[in-house]
Protein backbone atom coordinates (compact mmCIF):
# COMPACT_ATOMS: atom_id res chain seq x y z
CA UNK A 1 0.00 0.00 0.00
CA UNK A 2 1.28 3.45 -0.92
CA UNK A 3 1.88 5.62 2.13
CA UNK A 4 -0.61 8.46 2.27
CA UNK A 5 0.25 11.90 3.62
CA UNK A 6 -1.12 12.35 7.13
CA UNK A 7 -1.22 15.22 9.61
CA UNK A 8 0.58 13.12 12.18
CA UNK A 9 3.67 13.24 9.93
CA UNK A 10 4.29 16.89 10.81
CA UNK A 11 3.32 16.34 14.45
CA UNK A 12 5.93 13.58 14.79
CA UNK A 13 8.56 15.77 13.11
CA UNK A 14 7.78 18.58 15.58
CA UNK A 15 8.03 16.09 18.45
CA UNK A 16 11.48 15.05 17.23
CA UNK A 17 12.66 18.67 17.16
CA UNK A 18 11.73 19.21 20.80
CA UNK A 19 14.87 18.70 22.94
CA UNK A 20 12.68 17.93 25.95
CA UNK A 21 10.52 15.36 24.16
CA UNK A 22 8.91 12.64 26.24
CA UNK A 23 8.18 9.04 25.22
CA UNK A 24 5.09 9.20 23.03
CA UNK A 25 2.00 6.99 23.13
CA UNK A 26 -0.06 7.19 19.93
CA UNK A 27 -3.57 5.92 20.59
CA UNK A 28 -6.41 5.35 18.18
CA UNK A 29 -8.76 2.82 16.66
CA UNK A 30 -7.84 -0.11 14.46
CA UNK A 31 -6.49 0.45 10.95
CA UNK A 32 -6.31 4.25 11.00
CA UNK A 33 -2.66 4.23 9.95
CA UNK A 34 -0.78 4.46 13.26
CA UNK A 35 1.82 1.81 12.52
CA UNK A 36 2.62 2.90 8.96
CA UNK A 37 2.92 6.56 9.92
CA UNK A 38 5.26 5.87 12.85
CA UNK A 39 7.31 3.38 10.86
CA UNK A 40 7.77 5.85 8.00
CA UNK A 41 8.74 8.60 10.44
CA UNK A 42 11.31 6.33 12.07
CA UNK A 43 12.91 5.38 8.78
CA UNK A 44 13.41 9.01 7.74
CA UNK A 45 14.55 10.41 11.10
CA UNK A 46 16.64 7.67 12.73
CA UNK A 47 19.57 5.44 11.83
CA UNK A 48 18.07 2.46 13.66
CA UNK A 49 14.52 1.40 14.50
CA UNK A 50 13.83 -1.26 17.11
CA UNK A 51 10.26 -2.21 16.17
CA UNK A 52 8.42 -4.67 18.39
CA UNK A 53 4.81 -5.71 17.88
CA UNK A 54 3.58 -7.29 21.11
CA UNK A 55 0.55 -8.84 19.40
CA UNK A 56 2.59 -10.63 16.72
CA UNK A 57 5.92 -11.08 18.53
CA UNK A 58 4.77 -12.43 21.86
CA UNK A 59 8.26 -13.56 22.82
CA UNK A 60 9.15 -9.93 23.49
CA UNK A 61 6.62 -9.60 26.30
CA UNK A 62 9.24 -11.00 28.65
CA UNK A 63 11.79 -8.22 28.10
CA UNK A 64 10.45 -6.40 31.17
CA UNK A 65 10.44 -9.42 33.49
CA UNK A 66 13.80 -8.55 35.06
CA UNK A 67 12.93 -4.91 35.72
CA UNK A 68 12.52 -1.68 33.80
CA UNK A 69 16.10 -0.43 33.61
CA UNK A 70 16.94 0.43 30.02
CA UNK A 71 20.16 -1.63 30.02
CA UNK A 72 18.20 -4.66 31.20
CA UNK A 73 15.54 -4.17 28.51
CA UNK A 74 18.20 -3.75 25.80
CA UNK A 75 20.00 -6.88 27.02
CA UNK A 76 16.78 -8.92 26.90
CA UNK A 77 15.92 -7.68 23.41
CA UNK A 78 19.44 -8.59 22.26
CA UNK A 79 19.00 -12.11 23.62
CA UNK A 80 16.01 -12.58 21.32
CA UNK A 81 17.58 -10.82 18.32
CA UNK A 82 21.36 -10.34 18.56
CA UNK A 83 21.50 -8.60 15.17
CA UNK A 84 19.86 -5.38 16.37
CA UNK A 85 21.93 -2.24 16.90
CA UNK A 86 21.37 0.23 19.73
CA UNK A 87 23.06 3.53 18.89
CA UNK A 88 22.41 6.24 21.50
CA UNK A 89 20.81 9.34 19.99
CA UNK A 90 20.15 7.59 16.67
CA UNK A 91 17.81 4.80 17.69
CA UNK A 92 14.01 4.79 17.97
CA UNK A 93 12.21 2.16 19.99
CA UNK A 94 8.80 1.58 18.41
CA UNK A 95 6.59 -0.56 20.63
CA UNK A 96 3.41 -1.46 18.73
CA UNK A 97 0.18 -2.94 20.13
CA UNK A 98 1.13 -2.05 23.70
CA UNK A 99 -2.33 -3.03 24.91
CA UNK A 100 -1.01 -6.60 24.71
CA UNK A 101 1.92 -5.81 27.03
CA UNK A 102 0.86 -3.55 29.88
CA UNK A 103 4.38 -3.49 31.37
CA UNK A 104 5.61 -1.50 28.37
CA UNK A 105 3.96 1.70 29.60
CA UNK A 106 5.67 1.29 32.96
CA UNK A 107 9.09 1.27 31.25
CA UNK A 108 8.62 4.72 29.73
CA UNK A 109 9.77 6.51 32.89
CA UNK A 110 13.05 4.60 32.77
CA UNK A 111 13.56 5.45 29.09
CA UNK A 112 12.90 9.12 29.78
CA UNK A 113 15.31 9.28 32.71
CA UNK A 114 17.96 7.34 30.78
CA UNK A 115 17.70 9.68 27.79
CA UNK A 116 19.73 7.68 25.28
CA UNK A 117 16.85 6.48 23.12
CA UNK A 118 13.59 7.90 21.81
CA UNK A 119 10.43 5.83 22.31
CA UNK A 120 7.10 5.81 20.49
CA UNK A 121 4.35 3.39 21.44
CA UNK A 122 1.07 2.76 19.69
CA UNK A 123 -2.03 0.83 20.57
CA UNK A 124 -5.77 0.58 20.40
CA UNK A 125 -7.66 2.92 22.71
CA UNK A 126 -10.03 0.05 23.30
CA UNK A 127 -7.27 -2.20 24.60
CA UNK A 128 -5.15 0.23 26.62
CA UNK A 129 -6.34 -0.12 30.22
CA UNK A 130 -4.23 1.99 32.53
CA UNK A 131 -5.91 0.46 35.58
CA UNK A 132 -3.87 -2.69 34.96
CA UNK A 133 -0.53 -0.90 34.65
CA UNK A 134 1.71 -1.06 37.70
CA UNK A 135 3.02 2.45 37.12
CA UNK A 136 1.74 4.63 34.29
CA UNK A 137 4.88 6.82 34.04
CA UNK A 138 2.83 9.92 34.87
CA UNK A 139 4.82 13.02 33.89
CA UNK A 140 7.26 10.97 31.83
CA UNK A 141 5.14 10.32 28.73
CA UNK A 142 3.00 12.19 26.23
CA UNK A 143 -0.30 10.92 24.85
CA UNK A 144 -1.31 11.57 21.25
CA UNK A 145 -4.73 10.61 19.94
CA UNK A 146 -4.85 9.76 16.24
CA UNK A 147 -7.98 9.55 14.11
CA UNK A 148 -8.91 8.26 10.69
CA UNK A 149 -8.29 10.51 7.69
CA UNK A 150 -10.22 13.77 7.69
CA UNK A 151 -11.48 15.49 4.55
CA UNK A 152 -8.30 17.51 4.09
CA UNK A 153 -6.19 14.34 4.18
CA UNK A 154 -8.65 12.77 1.73
CA UNK A 155 -8.04 15.70 -0.62
CA UNK A 156 -4.29 15.13 -0.30
CA UNK A 157 -4.84 11.49 -1.26
CA UNK A 158 -6.82 12.64 -4.31
CA UNK A 159 -3.84 14.73 -5.40
CA UNK A 160 -4.93 18.23 -4.39
CA UNK A 161 -2.09 20.51 -3.34
CA UNK A 162 -1.84 22.78 -0.32
CA UNK A 163 -2.57 25.91 -2.35
CA UNK A 164 -5.88 24.53 -3.62
CA UNK A 165 -6.94 23.43 -0.14
CA UNK A 166 -5.89 26.76 1.36
CA UNK A 167 -8.05 28.52 -1.20
CA UNK A 168 -10.99 26.37 -0.08
CA UNK A 169 -10.27 27.32 3.55
CA UNK A 170 -10.21 31.02 2.67
CA UNK A 171 -13.61 30.76 1.01
CA UNK A 172 -15.01 29.34 4.25
CA UNK A 173 -13.25 31.85 6.51
CA UNK A 174 -14.41 34.79 4.43
CA UNK A 175 -17.87 33.28 3.86
CA UNK A 176 -17.19 33.68 0.17
CA UNK A 177 -19.28 31.52 -2.21
CA UNK A 178 -17.47 28.93 -4.30
CA UNK A 179 -17.70 29.13 -8.05
CA UNK A 180 -20.13 26.75 -9.70
CA UNK A 181 -17.25 24.54 -10.84
CA UNK A 182 -15.65 24.50 -7.37
CA UNK A 183 -18.98 23.69 -5.75
CA UNK A 184 -19.61 20.80 -8.13
CA UNK A 185 -16.13 19.31 -7.84
CA UNK A 186 -15.75 19.53 -4.06
CA UNK A 187 -19.32 18.39 -3.41
CA UNK A 188 -18.68 15.26 -5.47
CA UNK A 189 -15.43 14.59 -3.63
CA UNK A 190 -17.09 15.08 -0.25
CA UNK A 191 -19.77 12.56 -1.18
CA UNK A 192 -17.00 10.11 -2.08
CA UNK A 193 -15.41 10.74 1.31
CA UNK A 194 -18.69 10.13 3.13
CA UNK A 195 -19.07 6.77 1.40
CA UNK A 196 -15.43 5.64 1.55
CA UNK A 197 -14.56 7.04 4.97
CA UNK A 198 -11.10 7.75 6.30
CA UNK A 199 -9.47 4.35 6.75
CA UNK A 200 -6.16 4.63 4.81
CA UNK A 201 -6.21 1.18 3.21
CA UNK A 202 -9.72 1.76 1.83
CA UNK A 203 -8.90 5.29 0.68
CA UNK A 204 -5.76 4.02 -1.03
CA UNK A 205 -7.71 1.30 -2.85
CA UNK A 206 -10.38 3.75 -3.97
CA UNK A 207 -7.91 6.38 -5.19
CA UNK A 208 -5.76 3.79 -6.96
CA UNK A 209 -8.66 2.06 -8.75
CA UNK A 210 -10.88 5.14 -9.12
CA UNK A 211 -13.99 3.11 -8.35
CA UNK A 212 -15.79 1.63 -5.34
CA UNK A 213 -15.11 -2.00 -6.23
CA UNK A 214 -13.83 -3.98 -3.24
CA UNK A 215 -14.25 -1.17 -0.71
CA UNK A 216 -17.46 -2.52 0.82
CA UNK A 217 -15.79 -5.82 1.65
CA UNK A 218 -12.92 -3.98 3.32
CA UNK A 219 -15.36 -1.89 5.36
CA UNK A 220 -17.25 -4.98 6.43
CA UNK A 221 -14.04 -6.56 7.70
CA UNK A 222 -13.15 -3.46 9.73
CA UNK A 223 -16.58 -3.49 11.36
CA UNK A 224 -16.13 -7.16 12.26
CA UNK A 225 -12.70 -6.35 13.70
CA UNK A 226 -14.18 -3.59 15.85
CA UNK A 227 -16.81 -5.93 17.23
CA UNK A 228 -14.16 -8.58 17.85
CA UNK A 229 -12.17 -6.03 19.87
CA UNK A 230 -15.24 -5.32 21.98
CA UNK A 231 -15.56 -8.98 22.90
CA UNK A 232 -11.79 -9.18 23.51
CA UNK A 233 -11.19 -6.11 25.64
CA UNK A 234 -14.47 -5.34 27.41
CA UNK A 235 -14.14 -6.36 31.02
CA UNK A 236 -16.47 -5.87 33.95
CA UNK A 237 -19.41 -5.27 31.61
CA UNK A 238 -21.75 -7.50 29.62
CA UNK A 239 -20.14 -7.70 26.17
CA UNK A 240 -23.48 -8.53 24.56
CA UNK A 241 -24.96 -5.30 25.90
CA UNK A 242 -22.03 -3.29 24.52
CA UNK A 243 -22.53 -4.88 21.11
CA UNK A 244 -26.27 -4.23 21.30
CA UNK A 245 -25.70 -0.52 21.90
CA UNK A 246 -22.99 -0.25 19.23
CA UNK A 247 -25.10 -1.97 16.58
CA UNK A 248 -28.20 0.10 17.31
CA UNK A 249 -26.52 3.51 16.81
CA UNK A 250 -27.58 3.81 13.12
CA UNK A 251 -31.14 2.81 14.01
CA UNK A 252 -31.53 5.72 16.43
CA UNK A 253 -29.83 8.19 14.08
CA UNK A 254 -32.25 7.14 11.35
CA UNK A 255 -35.20 8.36 13.42
CA UNK A 256 -36.55 11.88 13.26
CA UNK A 257 -35.33 13.05 16.69
CA UNK A 258 -32.17 10.83 16.67
CA UNK A 259 -32.41 10.51 20.47
CA UNK A 260 -30.60 7.53 21.94
CA UNK A 261 -32.78 5.55 24.34
CA UNK A 262 -31.56 2.48 26.21
CA UNK A 263 -35.11 1.12 26.57
CA UNK A 264 -35.26 0.81 22.77
CA UNK A 265 -31.98 -1.09 22.41
CA UNK A 266 -33.73 -4.39 23.08
CA UNK A 267 -37.09 -5.50 24.37
CA UNK A 268 -37.34 -5.01 28.12
CA UNK A 269 -33.99 -3.19 28.39
CA UNK A 270 -33.59 -1.02 31.48
CA UNK A 271 -31.19 1.81 32.13
CA UNK A 272 -29.72 0.20 35.24
CA UNK A 273 -28.79 -2.87 33.21
CA UNK A 274 -26.77 -0.75 30.78
CA UNK A 275 -24.94 1.48 33.26
CA UNK A 276 -21.44 2.19 31.96
CA UNK A 277 -21.96 0.77 28.46
CA UNK A 278 -22.12 4.10 26.62
CA UNK A 279 -19.24 5.42 28.73
CA UNK A 280 -17.15 2.36 27.83
CA UNK A 281 -17.70 2.88 24.10
CA UNK A 282 -16.87 6.59 24.44
CA UNK A 283 -13.68 5.91 26.42
CA UNK A 284 -12.70 3.29 23.85
CA UNK A 285 -12.81 5.99 21.18
CA UNK A 286 -15.59 4.35 19.19
CA UNK A 287 -18.39 6.90 19.64
CA UNK A 288 -19.12 10.56 20.23
CA UNK A 289 -21.88 11.46 22.69
CA UNK A 290 -23.71 14.74 22.05
CA UNK A 291 -25.93 16.04 24.86
CA UNK A 292 -28.94 18.29 24.41
CA UNK A 293 -28.59 21.75 25.98
CA UNK A 294 -31.43 23.14 28.08
CA UNK A 295 -29.97 26.63 27.71
CA UNK A 296 -27.18 27.70 25.34
CA UNK A 297 -25.22 29.33 28.14
CA UNK A 298 -21.92 28.85 29.94
CA UNK A 299 -20.96 26.72 31.73
CA UNK A 300 -22.08 24.12 29.22
CA UNK A 301 -21.85 21.27 31.73
CA UNK A 302 -24.28 23.09 33.94
CA UNK A 303 -26.90 23.37 31.21
CA UNK A 304 -27.02 19.99 29.52
CA UNK A 305 -29.62 17.28 29.96
CA UNK A 306 -27.80 14.01 30.86
CA UNK A 307 -30.84 11.97 29.83
CA UNK A 308 -31.22 13.50 26.37
CA UNK A 309 -28.33 12.72 24.05
CA UNK A 310 -27.34 11.46 20.61
CA UNK A 311 -24.70 8.84 19.94
CA UNK A 312 -22.56 8.96 16.80
CA UNK A 313 -19.93 6.56 15.47
CA UNK A 314 -16.61 8.35 15.74
CA UNK A 315 -14.91 7.14 12.58
CA UNK A 316 -16.26 8.09 9.20
CA UNK A 317 -16.59 5.07 6.94
CA UNK A 318 -17.36 2.82 9.90
CA UNK A 319 -20.57 4.76 10.48
CA UNK A 320 -21.27 4.68 6.74
CA UNK A 321 -21.01 0.91 6.73
CA UNK A 322 -23.07 0.65 9.90
CA UNK A 323 -25.87 2.49 8.16
CA UNK A 324 -25.55 0.25 5.12
CA UNK A 325 -25.85 -2.86 7.26
CA UNK A 326 -28.99 -1.58 8.98
CA UNK A 327 -30.82 -0.50 5.83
Amino acid sequence: MDLLKRKIDQDLADWKKNPDRLPLIVKGARQIGKTESIRSFGRTHYKNIIEINFALQKQYKGIFDNGFEVDTIVKNISLINPNLEFVPGETLFFFDEIQDCINCATSLKAFRLDGRFDVICSGSMMGINYNEIESNSVGFKEDYEMYSMDFEEFLWAKGYCGEQIEDLYQHMLQIKPLSELEQTVFSDIFREYMVIGGMPAIVNTFVKNNHYGGTLKMQQQILLDYEEDITKYASGLDKTKILNVYRKIPVFLGRSNKKFCISKVERGARNREYVGVVDWLENAGMINVCYCMELPELPLKGNYDPDNYRVYCLYNGVKTLAFRRNL
